[in-house]
């Protein structure tokens, strides 16, 4: 796996903790426009599974409960 793409996921990975819903979204809707002009296609794709995946993961609020994101 290229240093780009790994980069790309942890990025994503640390905003979906530390992040609103909302802001999060916005952050991964950036960085897949941007990592497009370096990624190849195949990265790409495997960027943009990781993103959706991230999306629709359940969040575990501050308090421990599960919250899901939709």
């Amino acid at each position: 796996m290229s240093e780009i793409l790994q980069s790309c996921k942890d990025l994503i990975a640390d905003a979906k903790i530390s992040c609103a819903e909302l802001v999060f979204k916005d952050i991964c809707l950036d960085i897949l426009a941007k990592s497009r002009l370096v990624l190849t296609a195949e990265q790409f794709e495997e960027l943009r599974d990781f993103a959706t995946e991230s999306l629709k993961e359940e969040k575990v609020a501050v308090s421990g409960r599960r919250i899901r994101i939709q």
